[in-house]
């Protein structure tokens, strides 16, 4: 993976700058390197669960699925990403950092019905992607705010309160940013 500043960091979209359906999103940055970026969408649910989601693949489940698939990002929007603790070994996994992983292969999914898989992980369809220069060039023109990435965030925090944490980590208060607020 690539060793770029933005590693192991969130983007936050700025409130009135980046609109779309990146809007509001927060997106952990997998790799960063010459050749651009790779993040995953972490706050936007996608329409199925985990459960929806081995079924589909025929593998057994024998666990409460009901943890929700996320939208990861519109590139590749079919392909699922697990993005979990780095412990366990499984095809296809990069190493992010000494704590995180990411892995593209059907193992996990089915270690993960099976109640073996790595004891925290996120599941999305689809990421977020970069060419070379690109996400400099919108950091430059302040489309995103940048941030350590947290765990706790990722894992433990509802996704509708990941920015405002995310926001608050770096000291700000994501009230100040809106430009609508009214004047008494």
């Amino acid at each position: 993976m690539g060793k770029g500043v933005f590693n192991n960091q969130f983007l936050l979209a700025m409130p009135g700058t980046v609109t779309g359906s990146f809007a509001e999103s927060v997106i952990y940055i997998t790799d960063h390197g010459d050749d651009g970026a790779m993040g995953l969408v972490i706050n936007q649910l996608g329409e199925l669960t985990i459960a929806d989601v081995l079924d589909q693949l025929d593998l057994s489940a024998h666990l409460n699925g009901e943890q929700p698939v996320y939208w990861g990002g519109p590139v590749q929007p079919a392909r699922g990403f697990v993005l979990h603790a780095n412990e366990g070994s499984w095809a296809a996994s990069m190493e992010i950092n000494d704590a995180m992983a990411l892995t593209t292969s059907r193992d996990i999914l089915q270690a993960i019905g099976n109640g073996f898989g790595p004891s925290r992980y996120l599941m999305t369809f689809g990421y977020a992607g970069w060419g070379p220069g690109q996400l400099e060039e919108e950091m430059a023109a302040n489309s995103w705010l940048s941030t350590p990435a947290s765990e706790d965030i990722i894992f433990n925090t509802d996704p509708d309160a990941r920015w405002n944490a995310a926001a608050r980590q770096i000291g700000l208060d994501p009230r100040a940013l809106l430009g609508d607020t009214g004047r008494a």
